[in-house]
């Protein structure tokens, strides 16, 4: 199963080819990537194979999705839960394009996803990773009802953990 959710304004489901331009669009501003270690996409076939090759879906049943606003279709970015191998925890996740943003829309995304992950898949955890300096997702975890947990270097920069257990999120 592939999941697909829906909140009152959103429409979040699995990545297609057809968002490799709205994706493409996303990881070329500056403002997004500067909180991440992600890199542009050279060319929309970059973005395209990243979407062919994206296998969280078919390994555990989650992952990031596109999210679109749900009453005109518009793509707005991605929000999501994965599984983080080298952590053995699952992250939730969200990019938006920036005039997307401060609308309330990465809440309510990510609020459709911890109950996905916590009451479709039964995770007992999910943790949300971002730079220390990155006041607005930090923001979004704490609406979330996600707790401080611990410091990490966020693969390159000093960066934050925080957590929901499966019984908080009750």
């Amino acid at each position: 199963m592939h999941p697909t959710l829906e909140t009152e304004r959103l429409l979040l489901r699995p990545f297609h080819v057809e968002d490799a331009k709205g994706m493409m669009e996303l990881y070329a501003d500056p403002d997004v990537i500067k909180f991440t270690a992600d890199k542009p996409f050279n060319t929309l076939a970059d973005a395209e194979r990243f979407i062919a090759e994206y296998d969280q879906y078919d390994k555990y049943n989650m992952g990031r999705l596109s999210t679109f606003i749900k009453q005109t279709g518009e793509y707005i970015g991605w929000c999501g839960i994965k599984y983080l191998a080298d952590k053995n925890e699952v992250d939730i996740g969200y990019r938006l394009l920036k005039q997307y943003r401060g609308k309330g829309y990465a809440t309510e995304a990510a609020r459709a996803c911890l109950d996905y992950g916590f009451n479709k898949l039964g995770l007992n955890k999910i943790i949300g990773m971002a730079m220390q300096d990155n006041g607005p997702s930090i923001n979004v975890f704490k609406k979330l009802g996600l707790k401080y947990s611990h410091n990490d270097d966020c693969g390159c920069h000093p960066g934050v953990v925080y957590a929901i257990t499966k019984e908080e999120w009750k």
